[in-house]
């Protein structure tokens, strides 16, 4: 086990659901789990100034969360999510924009943080806005191992774009719908999901690549092989933030804990499951639970 640095960047919003609203955002699900995890952890994102601000730094004065890189806009409101559940509990999203969250501002002082991060950790969707994207590609060269995390929400999202990323990840994660549309815009013609992706790898230069399959699993494909897990039993109640913590457990794992590939895939699929049966992107979660939910499956 060592010391782990990470920094996450881009939005901070609001999800709201038809009975509440809940805060979140995968750049900040991820962190707020990799803090719990024990990973040393910090933000760079931008909020408005309006009362959503204020409650949103009301909530992360009371985590571990490093928040000294987290700007404040004077004209853009702080970002919100419409979230709506079908009758499985699966989420679809209405993203509002433009919000405070499209503007960050390139600094030195968030330079300086991702250059003393061991792991930067980006998504596709603040790349929507180019000022937001700019910064990114400002970042990027400081980084030491970045981590890609794509979230296609549809229409906010160029493949263009998000394949330039990728070529800038050493780690990228996505979910197995996600791959069907990657593999189609990079015209690769394989069927078989370990050749598509050992291509994507080869295409991008990324030495890892995660699949998430939502109940039945994830495959990890990591210093040339790849692992598989079928997932974790879980009484579904909604979907939100599950995959984030899942990415957040993975990383701890593999980069903290040197767990092997096997193990830290294991501990991130119960992880993900865990959320995924209970509301909210972010229910606490010991780790003690976690690895007692692996002990308890057959």
């Amino acid at each position: 086990m060592k010391e782990l640095k990470a920094v996450s960047y881009g939005e901070i919003l609001w999800d709201v659901f038809p009975d509440q609203k809940s805060l979140g955002g995968a750049p900040l699900n991820i962190a707020l789990r990799l803090t719990t995890l024990g990973v040393k952890t910090r933000i760079i994102s931008r909020l408005g100034t309006d009362a959503l601000a204020e409650e949103t730094r009301e909530i992360l004065d009371k985590t571990d969360l490093i928040l000294t890189n987290i700007q404040e806009d004077d004209t853009l409101e702080t970002g919100q999510v419409m979230v709506t559940l079908d009758e499985k509990g699966s989420a679809s999203y209405e993203i509002s924009q433009p919000v405070a969250w499209d503007a960050i501002e390139i600094t030195e002082a968030n330079q300086e943080a991702v250059g003393k991060a061991d792991i930067f950790i980006f998504g596709s969707l603040v790349a929507r806005n180019e000022g937001s994207r700019t910064t990114l590609k400002e970042l990027l060269p400081q980084s030491h191992f970045a981590v890609f995390d794509i979230n296609l929400r549809a229409p906010h999202y160029n493949l263009d774009t998000v394949v330039h990323f990728m070529k800038q990840a050493q780690f990228i994660k996505m979910n197995d719908e996600e791959l069907e549309k990657i593999v189609e815009h990079l015209h690769i013609t394989a069927r078989n999901m370990e050749d598509q992706i050992k291509q994507i790898c080869d295409l991008t230069g990324a030495g890892t690549l995660c699949i998430t399959c939502g109940e039945n699993g994830a495959v990890l494909y990591i210093n040339g092989k790849l692992h598989t897990h079928p997932g974790f039993s879980t009484k579904l109640v909604d979907t939100v933030g599950a995959g984030d913590s899942f990415l957040a457990g993975l990383l701890a794992q593999l980069y903290k804990e040197e767990a092997t590939p096997g193990k830290a895939l294991e501990f991130a699929c119960a992880l993900g499951a865990m959320v995924a049966g209970k509301k909210g992107a972010n229910a606490k979660i010991a780790v003690q639970e976690i690895h007692e939910k692996i002990a308890s499956e057959p």
